[in-house]
């Protein structure tokens, strides 16, 4: 009993992260500006924070606060890790069959619980570095980059942005790229159930991912995500529905049959490949889709500084990500190895929209629909952070000009206003993103560029490098060789990846005519 009263507890704590933490760049969002910082908590008003903690207001009616002036946190193990949860899973997950296709069964399997071992690993170091100086009552740190800047100072900080800035903008690309092949994807389902499996059903994407682009530009206007909170609930639930209907659909093909072939070391050649070049450069590709699916250490410290203490917040945070990376590495397993056994070599890059699933075509077009509701919401989690640094440089450049900071109320007696600024550079970061989408359309090339990009400075590089300041570990000590050896092949595995990722993606521009690429 005590077992499922614990289950039933996380289950609660999983639901009520969809809320507060609904997306991997939600809290990214409210703390990376730099000019004000919301608590995860939408019930509390709302903190300023600048200059280092000058300025540190207690909210009034809320009870006891925190050493640092701020309302009491009242995380626990159960709610981190749930957000953990929400924050992994996301549109990498549709990849991973694919990934094991390329790999095969051990290697497949091993790479899964090797990255899942390293994610664990460099998220135990960066929770050390919450708090400056002492794990345990140092000077709170309230995101990656102010820990970054804490540790290793303003060179490193900038470093640690432009890792974090190129990868969000990969993404808004990845993500109208995924978003289109999906809506798409609806079209030529119910072509198939209609006239048979054999039919051409092929469809141009580029119609989706205009549509999709001007959706996103009247998203965009609006003042932030607390304005939208309903968009990333409802972002979040249709991430855990169309995850587990891929689930259930391989399990069912995988029982039923028919299923592909299957081997060891996944794709063969001279069968699946035509030559061992191809061979290397995919599996390359499928490392870096499975970082892009483990990919989370950019918001775990917004998620630690939910945490109440005592405990230590570095304590709980050890079995937060212990039991959340657990949780998604058995849910990545379960995806990756059913759909890899469904499909076998032939697995699609995209396991919804490349059409090993034909049945039930309306559950196939729930799901498809799932992701698209999922990449519009994810689209805007992901962008606003880029949005607010803009904005605010621009505000600091040319503090009297109207046409910067001048605010327009559209709608009279409403609380929404734009600025002209807002309005024309908004409008042609989400256009010069689409038009990038249209002209790269490579899905898997696309996650394993961005996978690559962040894995190795976010997951590695920066939680290796605070820890050993933190614990003045000794260089050339026992512990500096192994921290040294674990970034230094994580390196390795991200340039590979990269220069994998890259050429994948001019060679599929060899081949490419621009606005003609069909599904």
């Amino acid at each position: 009993m005590k077992l499922v009263k614990h289950f039933l507890r996380f289950l609660l704590c999983l639901l009520v992260s969809c809320v507060r933490l609904p997306k991997r760049g939600c809290n990214i969002v409210r703390t990376e500006s730099g000019a004000k910082r919301s608590t995860p908590s939408h019930q509390l008003s709302e903190m300023a924070r600048e200059d280092g903690g000058a300025d540190r207001r207690r909210v009034i009616g809320h009870g006891s606060v925190d050493d640092d002036g701020k309302p009491k946190r009242t995380g626990t193990v159960w709610t981190a890790s749930a957000h953990i949860i929400t924050g992994v899973i996301g549109s990498g997950v549709l990849s991973l069959p694919w990934s094991m296709a390329q790999l095969g069964w051990v290697a497949g399997s091993v790479t899964l619980f090797l990255f899942a071992v390293v994610t664990y690993y460099t998220s135990a170091l960066l929770a050390d570095c919450y708090r400056s100086d002492d794990a345990a009552t140092g000077k709170r740190n309230y995101t990656y980059m102010e820990a970054v800047q804490s540790y290793l100072g303003s060179r490193q900080v900038w470093f640690c942005g432009l890792c974090q800035y190129v990868n969000l903008v990969g993404t808004a690309i990845g993500y109208t790229i995924t978003a289109s092949i999906s809506a798409a994807a609806l079209y030529k389902a119910d072509c198939f159930h209609k006239n048979g499996h054999s039919a051409d059903c092929g469809v141009y994407t580029t119609m989706y991912m205009a549509v999709f682009g001007i959706s996103q530009i009247v998203f965009s206007q609006l003042p932030n995500l607390h304005e939208i909170a309903w968009l990333s609930i409802l972002a979040a639930v249709m991430s855990f529905s169309y995850s587990a209907i891929g689930v259930g659909l391989a399990l069912a093909q995988t029982i039923s049959g028919p299923t592909g072939k299957t081997t060891m070391g996944g794709t063969e050649i001279g069968v699946d490949v035509t030559n061992s070049a191809q061979k290397i450069w995919l599996t390359l590709q499928a490392l870096g889709n499975i970082a892009f699916a483990y990919s989370y250490s950019m918001v775990l410290i917004e998620i630690q500084d939910t945490v109440k203490a005592p405990p230590a917040e570095n304590k709980t945070m050890r079995r937060a990500n212990l039991l959340g990376v657990s949780t998604t590495t058995a849910f990545y397993m379960l995806c990756g190895c059913l759909g890899y056994a469904a499909f076998g070599n032939a697995a699609p890059g995209n396991m919804l929209t490349g059409f090993g699933f034909y049945e039930p075509f309306w559950l196939i077009d729930f799901a498809n629909i799932c992701i698209v509701v999922h990449l519009i919401g994810a689209y805007q989690l992901y962008c606003q952070p880029i949005y607010a640094a803009v904005e605010s440089w621009a505000a600091a450049r040319w503090p009297g000009s109207d046409f910067v900071v001048r605010q327009y109320h559209p709608f009279a007696g409403g609380n929404f206003s734009v600025s002209m600024f807002k309005l024309v550079w908004r409008t042609a970061f989400v256009a010069v993103s689409t038009v990038l989408a249209i002209l790269m359309p490579f899905f898997n090339a696309i996650l394993g560029l961005l996978g690559a990009l962040a894995f190795w400075p976010l997951t590695v590089y920066f939680p290796v490098e605070m820890y050993k300041r933190q614990s003045k570990v000794e260089r050339f000590s026992k512990k500096w060789v192994v921290l040294q050896s674990l970034s230094f092949t994580c390196f390795a595995v991200t340039a590979a990846v990269t220069v994998a990722s890259v050429q994948g993606i001019t060679q599929s521009l060899n081949n490419y005519v621009p606005f003609k690429t069909k599904l």
